[in-house]
């Protein structure tokens, strides 16, 4: 390839990847359609070994997702939305009992406690809800006076699971015909690239929703057995966010640890919900991660923290949730950059 078709292929590269970011908002369906069908192609592969059509493979995985989600939205979400009920009516006591004892407390061992001025918190906490009250009405409104919103949003409500149904029922075909447009002298390298990520993709993918639910789940038994009313809540909130490295031990412990406090007065609930999340993170570590995700597919927590960060500024949520994946594709990439200049005449 001489220098000038790589610097006219480079100005095409960076066209579609304008287009592609200028499209953002229009193309929300179809990113999350893609990483449906991506996550589901693995299952559809192995249903079609059991000799069923892939038609008939991605009809049993949409039954078996719809009604798993039908559950979760049956049972789960009204024990969420019950709890939440909880936190709203405690937050007055927690607000009282901060006032009473943790101020106090904070006095007598000489921290300043002037910064604590109740009067104006109370002021600034109602201003505010009035505040966001306002916004909230304002928005709802808009929303349904404008036909143009609420359809695009019951547009993508329904487009998302019909894209993903097509793509993951042609995936395969998909792949193939990729294949087949790529320059014949790059097909093996491409190839071999491709199934690397796909190899590390997916089984990041499927090993880090694994791990997530393991946590979810020792969350919520250890403080349940503690006895904390908000179990459930904080088992959720804290398992959903420990993709970010440490984030849902930090998120989990504070959370936990302030409703243990104000629910019983006592500093024994607190140890315990530590020796919880320590046990979480324990296991974890010693299991989970190690079973699920492997250490060849780990990255440094600083490089997460980075990509998430970086995703969300670009992308917004939808960047938040492709952050990961796209920096596990970006790993070997690099890897195989790295590969192929300390073999070039230019690092020798």
């Amino acid at each position: 390839m001489t220098d000038l078709n790589k610097l006219i292929w480079t100005i095409i590269s960076l066209v579609v990847l304008w287009i592609i970011y200028q499209l953002t908002p229009i193309l929300m369906p179809f990113y999350m359609a893609a990483l449906l069908a991506y996550i589901g192609d693995p299952i559809a592969d192995k249903l079609e070994t059991w000799h069923l059509s892939r038609t008939l493979s991605t009809v049993i995985i949409f039954f078996v997702v719809t009604v798993v989600i039908f559950l979760i939205l049956l049972v789960i979400v009204p024990l969420l939305l019950e709890q939440v009920k909880v936190l709203i009516n405690a937050i007055p006591d927690y607000i009282a009992a901060f006032q009473n004892t943790i101020i106090p407390w904070l006095e007598e061992r000489g921290f300043p406690v002037d910064v604590f001025d109740w009067t104006r918190i109370k002021h600034e906490l109602v201003t505010s809800w009035e505040k966001v009250g306002k916004v909230t009405g304002s928005v709802f409104s808009q929303v349904t006076q404008s036909g143009v919103v609420a359809l695009q949003f019951i547009t993508n409500l329904v487009l998302i699971p019909v894209i993903a149904f097509y793509l993951l029922r042609d995936w395969d075909i998909f792949i193939a015909n990729f294949r087949t447009l790529l320059p014949r002298r790059y097909v093996q390298e491409v190839t071999d690239i491709s199934v690397e990520c796909d190899e590390m993709l997916g089984a990041f993918l499927q090993g880090q929703l694994m791990v997530m639910l393991g946590l979810t789940i020792m969350y919520i038994v250890g403080l349940s057995f503690i006895g904390l009313e908000l179990a459930l809540l904080i088992g959720v909130v804290a398992g959903l966010v420990s993709f970010i490295p440490y984030l849902g031990l930090i998120v989990g412990i504070g959370f936990a640890g302030f409703a243990a406090y104000f629910q019983f007065h006592e500093l024994l609930p607190i140890v315990m919900v530590v020796g919880v999340f320590s046990l979480a993170q324990t296991v974890e570590g010693m299991y989970l991660t190690p079973r699920f995700v492997g250490k060849r597919i780990g990255l440094n927590p600083v490089a997460v923290l980075f990509a998430v960060m970086a995703g969300a500024q670009l992308f917004g949520f939808m960047g938040i949730l492709l952050a990961l994946p796209v920096a596990t594709v970006v790993m070997v990439l690099l890897r195989h950059g790295y590969k192929r200049y300390i073999a070039s005449s230019f690092y020798s």
